[in-house]
């Protein structure tokens, strides 16, 4: 495996610099070193006139959000997005015109025609998509997949996860992507196995299925358990979110991995190996 560690001559330009994400991503990347040489608002943004280093809490960096992604990423090697579909289906379409080798996609909710325009682009772009970026939570979906694989349908599964009060969706897409990880393990679609939520005078747990529990509580950034079960003992593998910056390190680790890749399509799998279950 290459090793994904950011190099000071990369050249970054992010999308979205005046989002959360966008903006921890600045940070990140300025704090690694990096050159961020642009960045993109929407035509409508209030943030225009605002400096792109500032709007990350960092150095001023003389550099404004552009509303083009070709004058975005003009002199970039590498372009980060984690919008949304429409926008980021827009900027693959223009980056043609500029200098970017390869591209970060965190983006979410594609439909299927969308996801195929994202592999035509991939014909001469080096492209890392994936729904998180987090290392830990890459390898805890490597080793969810190697348990279930290794474990038979007589271990129950279940996954828990924990969120902020705020968010909406339940269970988390990270949750899910974990619970798609062990329904590979047992050779089955998650349609298949995923149990309904347990509730009622009659919610027996269904044999070999995948269960999710939820919870949301103050400001917890993210915590993620897998529990393997059998009637003579448990295995537990979990993950915690302690900042919410670890996302954005691991979008600049994919994106020191695309940069020496050949145009295609990859996730995070191959950015750190395992692709194929190498685990297993």
């Amino acid at each position: 495996m290459t090793d994904p560690t950011p190099s000071d001559s990369l050249r970054v330009a992010i999308a979205g610099v005046a989002g959360r994400m966008g903006r921890q991503l600045v940070g990140a990347a300025l704090d690694s070193g990096l050159s961020v040489t642009g960045g993109s608002e929407a035509p409508a943004s209030e943030h225009l006139a605002d400096d792109i280093g500032e709007l990350a809490g960092r150095r001023l960096l003389d550099l404004k959000p552009a509303t083009d992604p070709v004058a975005a990423a003009s002199n970039a090697d590498v372009w980060i997005d984690f919008t949304r579909p429409a926008a980021t289906l827009a900027a693959l379409d223009s980056l043609k015109h500029t200098s970017v080798r390869a591209v970060i996609i965190g983006t979410t909710g594609f439909s299927d025609a969308e996801e195929a325009e994202i592999a035509q682009a991939a014909q001469s772009l080096a492209i890392v998509k994936a729904g998180n970026f987090s290392v830990g939570i890459n390898l805890l979906q490597a080793l969810t997949r190697m348990a279930a694989d290794r474990l038979g349908p007589d271990w129950d599964i279940e996954i828990l996860e924990t969120h902020h009060r705020r968010k909406v969706d339940a269970p988390s897409g990270t949750a899910l992507m974990v619970g798609e990880a062990a329904a590979a393990g047992r050779g089955k679609p998650l349609s298949e196995l995923r149990a309904a939520p347990y509730d009622g005078p009659d919610a027996r747990r269904r044999a070999g299925s995948i269960g999710f529990a939820v919870r949301r509580s103050g400001g917890v950034i993210g915590e993620h358990e897998v529990s393997f079960g059998s009637d003579m003992e448990i295995l537990t593998l979990s993950h915690t979110a302690l900042d919410r910056a670890v996302f954005a390190h691991g979008a600049l680790g994919a994106a020191a991995w695309a940069v020496q890749q050949d145009p295609g399509l990859y996730d995070m799998n191959d950015v750190l190996g395992l692709s194929g279950n190498a685990l297993a």
